[in-house]
């Protein structure tokens, strides 16, 4: 089956879209790439959408404008991929605007907007959307959602592999050896920390709007990082709960941001915007080696998401993740941009095989769940 993967990100800076074909055991199909778009959101929408995502508040009237607008753009880019139409299905994650993670005596809740069933009649194909909602029921964290697809479409090799990936927030897939005494080992994943989330609002704010981000981590490389003050950060909660746990812009956001840069002002009193971008860039890179310091020891680590773009932030991974072999997914075959996008993929053409999509190692869910919910076009 012939299947359209929609996926927008923390970064809230435009929709990847793949399409993929599916064939064969659901659990470890066949699958091929045919296509993959990268549509840009327009500057006035990513700047609503984080603005949203930052807890700005809006009326009602102005929360269903942007649902629109989201969905309208999700419809571009599965046009853009897709223009002749050969989806059967389409799997649509929306973009999250908030993400609470379940706490002690409540479940955790979830918004990807999106207009499902619009997007079907818009596309006149069904569209399966809403993926976290059944694992947060059933008390998991409804993210992160793409370590159940590493496992099916990429599978283990001699010992433990590790998937990055660098979007508005840094997430990691462990899938365990092919062979030997670990290979009945449960897959694992969770969400580090920050990876772009903090890093672009620095950037929009030391250039007044001019640039949303640090291309290829040039104005970082200008500064000092300040590693005892990253030694601090290291020391912080979430930084040193242990797995189930996911996060996002509500705890890694603008007012994150105030704090760490108020930080650096005491620890540093005469940095420079070169040396905060410089600190944040390293930052993301300790928190990941942090996390895979404490688990077990992968081979490699292949990074995938726009941060996998940024030359300092790699340079940084492959310092302080010592003994590993960083390296590209792109070398794999799928590229930085297309990886959570075929996931869903995935996902989507799971939930209409009824195959369950969630890890209960990964989420903390009471049992598995087959994800999303299908909106097919008017009859």
């Amino acid at each position: 089956m012939k299947v359209l993967g929609l996926m927008s990100g923390t970064s809230a800076d435009g929709v990847d879209a793949v399409l993929a074909e599916f064939s064969g055991r659901p659990a470890r199909p066949r699958w091929r790439l045919l296509a993959s778009v990268a549509h840009p959101y327009p500057a006035v929408l990513r700047e609503r959408l984080v603005a949203a995502g930052q807890g700005c508040p809006l009326a009602a009237a102005a929360w269903l404008e942007l649902a629109e607008a989201v969905t309208a753009a999700q419809a571009d880019a599965a046009h853009a991929c897709d223009p002749e139409g050969q989806a059967a299905l389409v799997g649509c994650h929306g973009q999250t605007v908030w993400h609470r993670p379940p706490e002690p005596g409540r479940l955790g809740v979830s918004w990807q907007m999106l207009l499902g069933p619009h997007l079907a009649e818009r596309l006149e194909r069904p569209v399966v959307f809403d993926f976290r909602s059944a694992d947060l029921a059933l008390g998991g964290q409804g993210a992160p959602l793409v370590p159940a697809a590493d496992e099916a479409l990429l599978g283990g090799i001699a010992g433990w592999r590790a998937l990055l990936n660098l979007g508005g927030i840094a997430n990691l897939t462990l899938l365990p050896p092919s062979s030997g005494p670990d290979r009945h080992a449960a897959v694992l994943g969770w969400d580090c920390g920050p990876a772009n989330t903090l890093l672009d609002l620095a950037v929009h704010r030391f250039s007044e709007g001019r640039l949303s981000y640090d291309e290829g981590g040039c104005w970082a490389r200008q500064g000092e990082v300040a590693d005892d003050l990253i030694q601090h950060w290291l020391q912080e909660p979430y930084l040193q709960q242990r797995p189930p746990k996911s996060t996002g812009r509500e705890l890694f956001g603008a007012d994150d941001l105030d704090r760490r840069l108020g930080d650096l002002t005491t620890w540093r009193p005469h940095h420079g915007p070169a040396d905060a971008l410089a600190t944040l860039t390293a930052f993301t890179a300790a928190a990941v080696a942090q996390d895979l310091s404490r688990g077990p020891q992968p081979l490699e680590l292949l990074v995938a998401g726009g941060g996998c773009r940024n030359a300092l932030l790699m340079e940084q991974l492959s310092r302080r993740c010592r003994g590993l072999r960083v390296r590209p997914l792109a070398e794999l075959g799928i590229g930085d941009a297309q990886r959570e996008a075929l996931a869903f993929a995935l996902l989507a053409w799971w939930q209409r095989k009824g195959h369950p999509g969630s890890l209960t190692s990964v989420t903390g869910a009471r049992r598995p769940a087959v994800l999303g919910l299908c909106a097919r076009p008017a009859l």
